[in-house]
């Protein structure tokens, strides 16, 4: 096989198979920065060897055992070399490894849960928000840094540094290789899937630079929860949020057009729309809904989601319902951009002045200030009230908030249609 094609399959085999790896690799050590190590040590020996000795019949499986190999004896020499140190150091070596497995105790252990262990680890609180999509990306996502880092729009010395902190961070920390038991479960889902969330939307609106998508990321995030919902399969708000993700990425071929400009929810021609994508999101919905208790954020999230999926025409949509799920999520996830939506939904159900009336109240509380979609969404609905001078300037400012080049452009567009509006009167 030729080098470029063997090259291929190394990596296509590492981004299927490296979160299982590593988080096997830090069972055994626990340690997730030695882990990945041996794991990198495992890919390099495949892009050594491979190329001569020809891709193996089971490449996966190749890749497990060579790096569980390199680490075994790297722990075995660790504990010969505790077991020759003086009796006076015997004390503190002992309780340096007390939460390391023995190796070879562990030699045969089962895989278990270790890759959903390793999400835990990754998204733990003790890491912030930045390091935690770093991180996760990196060790279960199985992407580069480099990748990361583009997708991001950070240097890549940033963002190896802030993958090298975190690492460190969890081993200076003692972080155990565990599935939370008990309350701490919840709160550490709760993390888990802010990060995962976190990592789509980059992917479906990004925050800065020319593109106003980034499908790879929006993909990477889609695996990872649907990850997360073999190995939680009880959890109703792991299932909200793969159905809203799985609903949103329906429309992600939609959301440009020919000519590669953007074209709002409203706008899109919903034939685009991917009937595979809405088809696994209903289905993960019905199955949040069936495992009971009180609706979640996402799962509600999913469930407005829903209702435009269901809709064959924008006209066709629920809007009086997508405002009680807006209300019932600003009981359980108050925030200023769930009200912001919620004057969205409001203004299409019962009129634009109604709409415009609750993002005023926004402009007057305060906290969204800077906040461009707060401009962008009272553009909108003093359009419609034919108030064009004021639309514009709105869109305007809202164009001069936003980082990202195609949404910019896009408000710059409506500005010169109201401005084209203004004369029009």
């Amino acid at each position: 096989m030729p080098t470029d094609d063997v090259q291929a399959t190394v990596e296509a085999v590492w981004r299927m198979e490296s979160a299982r790896i590593i988080a096997g690799l830090t069972r055994l050590t626990g340690d997730v920065g030695l882990a990945e190590d041996f794991a990198q040590d495992a890919l390099v020996a495949a892009l050594e060897q491979w190329p001569a000795s020809g891709v193996p019949g089971n490449p996966a499986a190749w890749l497990t055992t060579t790096a569980r190999r390199r680490t075994i004896d790297h722990l075995r020499k660790q504990k010969r070399r505790a077991e020759k140190e003086p009796e006076v150091t015997h004390e503190v070596g002992a309780r340096r490894n007390a939460s390391r497995p023995d190796p070879d105790r562990n030699l045969d252990d089962p895989v278990g849960d270790d890759v959903l262990r390793l999400i835990f680890l990754c998204c733990h609180p003790i890491l912030s928000a930045e390091a935690r999509v770093a991180l996760t990306l990196r060790l279960v996502g199985g992407l580069t840094t480099d990748e990361i880092a583009r997708a991001f729009l950070v240097p890549r010395s940033t963002l190896a540094q802030r993958i090298v902190r975190a690492k460190r961070t969890l081993r200076e920390g003692q972080v155990p290789f565990e599935i939370p038991q008990g309350p701490a479960l919840m709160e550490r889902i709760s993390s888990v899937l802010e990060v995962i969330y976190l990592i789509f939307n980059e992917g479906y609106s990004a925050t800065a630079g020319d593109d106003w998508m980034r499908p790879e990321l929006c993909r990477d995030a889609l695996r990872l929860g649907r990850v997360l919902a073999r190995l939680a399969p009880e959890e109703p708000e792991v299932q909200g949020l793969v159905a809203l993700m799985e609903i949103q990425a329906s429309r992600l071929a939609a959301r440009t057009g020919p000519d590669g400009r953007s074209v709002l929810l409203l706008d899109q021609d919903r034939s685009r729309w991917d009937p595979l994508h809405i088809r696994r999101g209903l289905a993960a919905l019905e199955q949040a809904h069936s495992l009971g208790g009180g609706l979640g954020s996402y799962t509600l999230q999913a469930a407005i989601a829903a209702c435009h999926a269901r809709a064959r025409t924008a006209e066709d949509t629920d809007w009086a319902r997508i405002v009680a799920l807006y209300d019932a999520l600003a009981q359980v996830s108050p925030s200023p951009v769930v009200e912001l939506n919620r004057a969205v939904a409001v203004g299409m159900a019962y009129g634009p002045e109604a709409g415009l009336a609750l993002a005023d109240a926004l402009v007057d509380d305060g906290t969204l200030t800077n906040y461009h979609l707060l401009s962008a969404v009272r553009g909108d609905l003093l359009a419609r009230l034919g108030r064009m001078d004021q639309a514009r300037a709105q869109f305007e400012e809202a164009a001069a908030l936003t980082q990202n080049r195609q949404e910019r452009e896009l408000l710059t567009r409506r500005a010169e249609e109201c401005r084209k509006g203004e004369h029009q009167e």
